[in-house]
């Protein structure tokens, strides 16, 4: 199996609001879907979740998807039915019934309930067994405050486990703009996030929640990036390596605002 690569260029980062732009533009300018964007979130999730923890036979590993019920939940969901088709014991815990789930989200729950795929309740995760790994689809990008209700019960069964910790996005709790850490948030081994990397992911205290830092590609074209309401530049080829690139930022003296530098190095 082929090793996920580092990429060694500048990228630059994106707010949240850039990033609500990036999918209004994606679904109203360029015709493509979020269907097909949470689609290509949740290949590259099942990717990284194989890659990076479930090496060996994915028969004998049991996996956990903590889903909610928007963008990140959909795109767990999609996970997770990569992963059962794969031969994973796949067990996925909703946030929410299912009538308070986005359109989308819905679709995937619907076509997880067609394969079979077990389905429980957040307040049933005190009964689940050992797994080998967490998938984090709970909150997404739009938190306004401390997560409640059945997600805080879900982000604190998730710090609690052994087992390792893969965040979509997000880990859920983090307001991604700015990186504040709201209490609780879940603590990462790795988080994925998409598109282009979120500003709030690269403070000392975000680190230490978000892990290991990995880039999904969910096919924004790079021309979207130069429209009037972003003016970035974004160079073609960023997934050249892969659909889903690690990336590890380190300081370089002169760089511009708003931009990271990549270091090749873990190859």
């Amino acid at each position: 199996m082929s090793r996920i690569k580092v990429y060694d260029k500048e990228i630059q980062h994106l707010t949240t609001f850039q990033m609500i732009e990036v999918d209004r533009l994606m679904i109203d300018e360029y015709g493509i879907s979020l269907l097909q964007m949470m689609e290509n979130a949740g290949r590259c999730l099942s990717t990284l979740a194989i890659k990076r923890f479930l090496k060996g036979k994915l028969k004998t590993k049991r996996v956990v998807i903590l889903a909610g019920t928007g963008g990140n939940g959909g795109g767990a969901m999609v996970c997770a039915r990569r992963l059962h088709n794969l031969g994973a014991k796949v067990i996925v815990y909703l946030s929410a019934e299912q009538d308070r789930m986005s359109p989308v989200a819905q679709l995937q729950l619907n076509t997880l309930k067609r394969m079979g795929i077990r389905i429980k309740r957040a307040d049933e995760l005190a009964n689940a067994k050992p797994v080998a790994l967490v998938i984090d689809g709970i909150i997404g990008y739009s938190i306004k405050g401390d997560p409640v209700g059945s997600a805080k019960k879900m982000i604190e069964w998730a710090n609690a486990q052994l087992a390792p910790v893969l965040a979509l996005d997000t880990p859920s709790g983090l307001d991604l703009t700015i990186g504040h850490v709201y209490h609780p948030t879940v603590k990462a081994s790795a988080t994925l996030t998409l598109a282009l990397p979120k500003n709030g992911l690269f403070t000392e205290e975000v680190k230490e929640v978000r892990g290991d830092l990995y880039l999904g590609n969910i096919g924004v074209p790079p021309e979207l990036y130069a429209e009037p309401s972003l003016t970035m530049k974004v160079r073609h080829g960023l997934f050249a390596k892969g659909d889903v690139i690690k990336i590890d930022p380190i300081e370089i003296e002169g760089h511009k605002e708003g931009e990271v530098f990549i270091s090749e190095t873990g190859k």
